[in-house]
């Protein structure tokens, strides 16, 4: 187990699926899972997608 930080929120996750992990590496997560290790490029490519997919949901429901 571990615990991660998204956007500020700390959560416990499962790392079982995911080799050779340290603290600091990235991981890509889903329903408490870390599925794959990321670098941190990719992080930050992946957050700010999520981030601008947030945005759109909200112009759409608005």
């Amino acid at each position: 187990m571990a615990i991660v930080s998204v956007d500020g929120v700390r959560i416990e996750i499962s790392i079982a699926l995911v080799q050779d992990l340290a603290p600091g590496d990235y991981v890509l997560v889903h329903v408490g899972f870390a599925l794959a290790k990321i670098d941190a490029a990719e992080a930050r490519r992946t957050l700010k997608l999520l981030q601008e997919l947030g945005r759109a949901g909200l112009e759409t429901n608005s």
